[in-house]
């Protein structure tokens, strides 16, 4: 797979859809799919997940991030 760096901006109820659906997975211990920009992803029940928070020049970011190898 080539490297890949995209960001995409959802409307609110959008983003609860995905979190709803991502949070049912979570609970059931099944894996995580979503598409983005075009890609579809799967995200397995072993991932790891992670907050994080970033501030730099008056701007704020909190980022929820999963990291796994294939």
């Amino acid at each position: 797979m080539s490297d890949r760096d995209v960001e995409k901006a959802y409307s609110n109820a959008e983003n609860i859809r995905k979190l709803e659906r991502l949070v049912d997975c979570m609970k059931t211990g099944r894996p995580y799919e979503i598409q983005v920009a075009g890609e579809r992803i799967y995200v397995p029940v072993s991932a790891q997940f992670s907050i994080e928070h970033e501030r730099e020049d008056g701007a704020e970011e909190l980022e929820f991030q999963f990291r796994w190898t294939n």
